[in-house]
């Protein structure tokens, strides 16, 4: 299907989807959307509002659950969309625990639309993508080890206001969500964002945080992960030097690292990636997020 077929497909299905409400509530409670009809990747905000203090907020979206932290009059929640969720309409329910009181309960659905992410074509020394043996089995162990830390959600908000670019600039990053073909082999989705920049670049912490892993992988070669709680996770590939230290906290724009060309990488940049309840989403999505404390 042609570039031009595509956009009108894609513009046929937003047609075909039901405008959901943006409010819905029980007894009181105000439930909102922000966008109401994200896509693939997204990240949106989940507020209710109406909650008195000390009540607790709990919720789940397609069954996995909604962090919520104390936000204005009510609560909020951070809520990504996989790369990979497929498009249609997905419930989401919400709960307000109060002491003495029956739970207030709301549910509703919101709409997922489809996003059409370009096929990039690129051509690796065969040692980096034909993998020996011993290879393959180190580059599994390094993708489970990732995937277990995703999965650990830390109790407690970490970040605050508005995450910010890592590396200085105005070029946006490119590739969230490209379907690579590497010497002709069909991969998984590249699911983060690439800056160009020359190596030693700083590369700075996106919002406050915790360092829960540096390292160096055959893949994202020197990397660090920060967690900035209620299972939200920057993650930094491609390193050259590091700054910091496994376990340190480290504060919005503080430098962590300089942009190298380690792990499998064709030259000099920046991979920044992100993660929200562990689905998989576009880290410029993260950076518009507009937060007022």
């Amino acid at each position: 299907m042609t570039a031009p077929a595509l956009a009108v497909a894609a513009a046929l299905l937003s047609l075909a989807l039901p405008v959901l409400p943006a409010v819905a509530g029980d007894a009181g409670l105000r439930v909102t959307w922000k966008p109401q009809r994200p896509r693939a990747g997204d990240v949106a905000w989940l507020t209710v509002g109406g909650v008195p203090d000390g009540a607790v907020v709990e919720g789940s979206v397609s069954g996995r659950p909604a962090r919520f932290f104390p936000y204005g009059d009510g609560h909020a929640a951070v809520v990504g969309f996989d790369v990979d969720v497929q498009p249609g309409t997905k419930t989401w329910r919400v709960a307000v625990l109060e002491p003495g009181r029956e739970p207030r309960t709301a549910t509703g659905k919101i709409a997922v639309l489809r996003r059409d992410f370009h096929v990039q074509r690129l051509t690796l020394p065969p040692s980096m993508v034909d993998l020996d043996p011993e290879t393959e089995k180190r580059a599994e162990a390094e993708g489970e080890r990732l995937r277990t830390l995703y999965r650990m959600v830390t109790a407690e908000r970490l970040w605050r206001g508005t995450f910010v670019r890592p590396v200085a600039g105005t070029e946006p990053g490119a590739g969230f969500g490209a379907r690579r073909i590497i010497n002709g082999q069909p991969r998984a989705p590249h699911t983060g964002v690439d800056y160009a920049a020359p190596a030693g670049t700083p590369v700075v912490a996106a919002n406050d945080g915790r360092v829960v892993l540096v390292a160096d992988f055959f893949f994202p070669g020197r990397l660090v992960v920060l967690d900035h709680g209620l299972g939200v996770y920057t993650l930094y590939f491609h390193l050259d030097e590091v700054k910091v230290s496994q376990g340190e906290m480290v504060g919005r724009g503080q430098p962590i690292a300089t942009v190298g060309a380690t792990g499998r990488a064709t030259g000099p940049h920046l991979h920044f990636g992100a993660l929200v309840g562990g689905a998989r989403v576009d880290p410029s999505a993260l950076l518009k997020l507009r937060v007022v404390e």
